[in-house]
């Protein structure tokens, strides 16, 4: 049961106003490393360099999409076993299917409460105390 607070995470979306919403719904829950990125490019460099425990990707931006971001965290030794949640506007069952094949251990649809973020998270790591 790990504290919200010991828990680092990268928020990767090309919308400044969703990594604000994601990053306001953290800090709520009490995380308080967060790192942003504003592609999948951008994300995947920082990473590779300060590995993560987990990643709020959105799945549709430019450069390199949130699919082809969780396929390059799961073939990086140094980063397939962090936490990948993926960001979504579209509750598509044929992406959902393709994110669980590459290893996304959840999905978090938009738009989102911050109860349902906590969720999600849980899901993951179990109850953040």
């Amino acid at each position: 049961m790990p504290a919200a607070a010991a828990i680092k995470v990268m928020i990767i979306d090309d919308q400044q106003t969703m990594r604000s919403l994601v990053r306001n719904g953290l800090r709520e829950i009490g995380m308080t490393d967060i790192r942003e990125a504003s592609d999948g490019e951008e994300g995947l460099r920082q990473l590779l360099g300060s590995p993560v425990n987990l990643v709020i990707s959105d799945y549709n931006m430019p450069k390199l999409d949130g699919l082809t971001l969780l396929r390059a965290v799961r073939a990086a030794p140094q980063l397939k076993s962090m936490g990948f949640i993926m960001l979504t506007g579209r509750a598509d069952g044929d992406l959902v299917k393709r994110a669980v094949q590459f290893g996304v251990n959840n999905y978090l649809v938009k738009p989102f409460t911050v109860a349902t973020l906590r969720m999600k998270i849980e899901d993951v790591y179990g109850p953040l105390t």
